[in-house]
């Protein structure tokens, strides 16, 4: 793919818990879209020691091994039951995320990039998107497929589920939606999609 514009426009993919982003994410990126996955940056951050110590003082400590590094579990733990240390941790994370999408996005040379995440409108991510893609599974599909995957009991599930906008309201304030039911051609979904996004480029 190649661009006229000097910048890539970002395209947000998003999406509830457990909708199966990450296998329209693959999709895009079979047909040569460059991904930048928010979860996937912001979990090598927890390699860098200050970083780590940044995050033990933001949750009130308590949160380090001993060997300096962070207990996953024991934060995961605390920001599903406390709203307001997981809006803090977040604050923390997001804008360095985003500084680093934004020296991403400026190295590609195409019409457009994704920019994958779960909490893409919940804390205004969505602002740095030209158009956003929400991947919609109803509710029960997803507490079926996330309870197979992470072993994990419908009422946390419940708890993580509720740190997010509901995924109807996604789907309503998305600029394109896949729907990611089995049996549903998710490649002609995604290929329609790209369409449509490389049309309103022209426009």
């Amino acid at each position: 793919m190649s661009s006229s514009n000097s910048v890539p426009l970002c395209v947000g993919l998003t999406g509830g818990i457990g909708c199966g982003k990450t296998t329209v994410l693959q999709l895009f990126r079979q047909r040569g879209v460059p991904c930048f996955v928010a979860d996937e940056v912001a979990a090598r951050y927890y390699d860098d020691p200050a970083f780590c110590r940044q995050v033990n003082e933001t949750l009130g400590g308590g949160v380090l091994l001993a060997d300096g590094s962070i207990d996953k579990r024991k934060v995961a733990t605390i920001v599903f039951q406390d709203k307001e240390r997981l809006a803090l941790l977040n604050a923390l994370v997001h804008p360095r995320v985003m500084t680093h999408f934004q020296q991403w996005r400026s190295q590609q040379h195409c019409p457009y990039v994704i920019f994958e995440s779960a909490i893409l409108y919940e804390y205004g991510l969505d602002r740095a998107a030209d158009f956003v893609v929400c991947v919609y599974l109803e509710a029960e599909e997803r507490f079926r497929r996330l309870m197979l995957r992470d072993a994990a009991s419908r009422q946390e599930l419940q708890r993580r589920m509720d740190n997010q906008l509901s995924a109807e309201e996604k789907m309503m304030r998305a600029d394109f939606v896949i729907l990611n039911y089995e049996g549903n051609p998710r490649p002609r979904q995604v290929a329609l999609c790209e369409e449509a996004i490389l049309e309103k480029i022209k426009h």
